[in-house]
Order: C-alpha cells, then sequence, then structure tokens
C-alpha cells in the first residue's frame, strides 16, 4: 500500500485529505484537521465560537473552570439525592431517628465546602472582570453610535481626503439583496474595518434610545446609553470577519442592526484609510 499526499485545501474550515491508494482504487481519508473557525452563529449551536481576543479566551477559561466545578456538584448532589430516596424508605427505615441520621459534622461540611467553591470562582472572575474594564494606553480609538436601527463608526483619530474624520453608516444588506455566501440578517453594506494586534478603544454611544454593541468572537458587549459614552477595548489577535448584533431590545427592527468587525493586518488597514 502507497499513501501519496493529496491537495491541501485552502480555505479554512475544510478538511486536509490525504489520498491513500490502496490495489487499483483510491480512496480518501481525513487525517490533518485545520482548525474550523466559528465566527458566526451556528444552528443548533451550543457552545461558545471560536476566541479572536485575550478577553474573550479568557472568558472561555472561566467558563470551562465554573463548569468543572459545577459537575463535580451535579454528581455530588446527585449521589445524596440517590443515598437518601434508597436509604429512607418506608421498608429500610419505617422510623427515622434524629439524632441517628443528623449531625453537626455534615451540616458544617454542605454549608462552608458552597462557601469554599464560591471563593475559588470569585477570585479567576473579579480578576478577569477588572482585566477587561481598564482600557490602558490604546493605539487608536473608535466611536460607535446605535439608531434606530443601524449603526454608526467613526475613525477620531485619521482624516480623510476632505481633512474630516472618517465615518459612515452600517445599514443591514436585506435578503433581496444578498450574495450568494453571505448571511442572512447578519452582512451590513458596510463593515468596521479594524487591525489585528493592535489595542483598540471603543467609545460606544446611542442617539436615540438604549442599545448594545455585541460581538461574541472579541468578547465585546457594550451597552450604548443616549447622552452617555461608555467604553471598551479589544486587541485582536487574528484575521477574520466576527460577526454580532445589537443586544438590547431597541424597538420593531432591533433584530436588523447587526455588527460586522473585519480585522485585517496593519499593511491593508493602512491602505484602506489611504482610500478613504
Amino acid at each position: 500500500m502507497t499513501t501519496g499526499q493529496g491537495n491541501i485545501a485552502e480555505d479554512k474550515g475544510l478538511i486536509n485529505e490525504r489520498v491513500i491508494q490502496e490495489g487499483s482504487h483510491t480512496r480518501y481519508a481525513a487525517s490533518t484537521f485545520n482548525p474550523v473557525r466559528s465566527d458566526t452563529p451556528r444552528p443548533w449551536g451550543i457552545y461558545f465560537q471560536d476566541s479572536a481576543s485575550p478577553q474573550m479566551e479568557g472568558l472561555v477559561e472561566l467558563h470551562n473552570n465554573i463548569l468543572f466545578y459545577l459537575v463535580i456538584i451535579l454528581f455530588g448532589v446527585g449521589w445524596l439525592l440517590l443515598i437518601i430516596v434508597k436509604k429512607f424508605t418506608n421498608t429500610e427505615s419505617p422510623i427515622s431517628y434524629k439524632f441517628s441520621t443528623h449531625g453537626t459534622l455534615i451540616e458544617l461540611i454542605w454549608t462552608i465546602s458552597p462557601a469554599l467553591v464560591l471563593i475559588l470562582i470569585a477570585f479567576p472572575s473579579f480578576k478577569l472582570l477588572y482585566l477587561m474594564d481598564e482600557v490602558i494606553d490604546p493605539a487608536m480609538a473608535i466611536l460607535a453610535e446605535g439608531h434606530q436601527w443601524y449603526w454608526s463608526y467613526q475613525y477620531p483619530d485619521f482624516l480623510n481626503s476632505d481633512d474630516e474624520f472618517i465615518e459612515f453608516d452600517s445599514y443591514l444588506i436585506p435578503e433581496s439583496d444578498l450574495e450568494d455566501g453571505t448571511l442572512r440578517m447578519l452582512e451590513v453594506d458596510n463593515r468596521l474595518i479594524l487591525p489585528e494586534h493592535t489595542h483598540i478603544r471603543i467609545i460606544i454611544t446611542g442617539a436615540d434610545v438604549i442599545h448594545s454593541l455585541a460581538c461574541p468572537a472579541l468578547g465585546l458587549k457594550c451597552d450604548a446609553y443616549p447622552g452617555r459614552l461608555n467604553q471598551t477595548s479589544v486587541i485582536i489577535s487574528r484575521e477574520g470577519t466576527f460577526y454580532g448584533q445589537c443586544s438590547e431590545i431597541c424597538g420593531i427592527l432591533h433584530s436588523s442592526m447587526p455588527v460586522v468587525i473585519e480585522s485585517v493586518s496593519i499593511e491593508k488597514f493602512v491602505s484602506w484609510l489611504r482610500e478613504q
């Protein structure tokens, strides 16, 4: 049997295939897997989108750590329930003796144990919370303003050919105008272009009602209040297109406010700025 290397798929998300020749027959087998980048909502999805920022990686790690404790609690409490149901039945124990089945020790255990678990969860949770809250020495800033029902973006650090701030509106593309391969209710006419590996401050406000800018793959979720400025920050760790939506009910077309962030290299970002 001879083994040959097939063509490696260039598109993300495809499985690399190896050609295995056996006699006169050729069959394909999946040998190595490229990381499938899940940056969009998936049907029946039950887990996070692939993280594309350090803060999202921290959120996923915190979730997995807490899930570990939850599994232990699930099996511990389940075991106790089964033992109680088995032991305290009419046939096994027709008469329950208070002083033989109750005790100070067990009550101390089931009181102190949850407190210790909460402490173990609290320390990494507070650490991540404060790390995400601080915006220290950003390289650039973006102003995002929510309207009914679209987003406006402004680059206050850059000027266009008319010596004005680069700014544009981002509207949902109607289903009738979608091209093949684009995502329904998620694609917009103007994407927010951001460079990778750059500390970016995002200033968020609302023009009319309360909105909320959210992008799961980047770990972004910040409310936009009229007359008030909120801020968050992000460092995008890889190139890609990341989809989110307004996460605050803001009216009849609340579902028509997608957020599309396209991360490009710094060289491509500079070229894009020159075209504005």
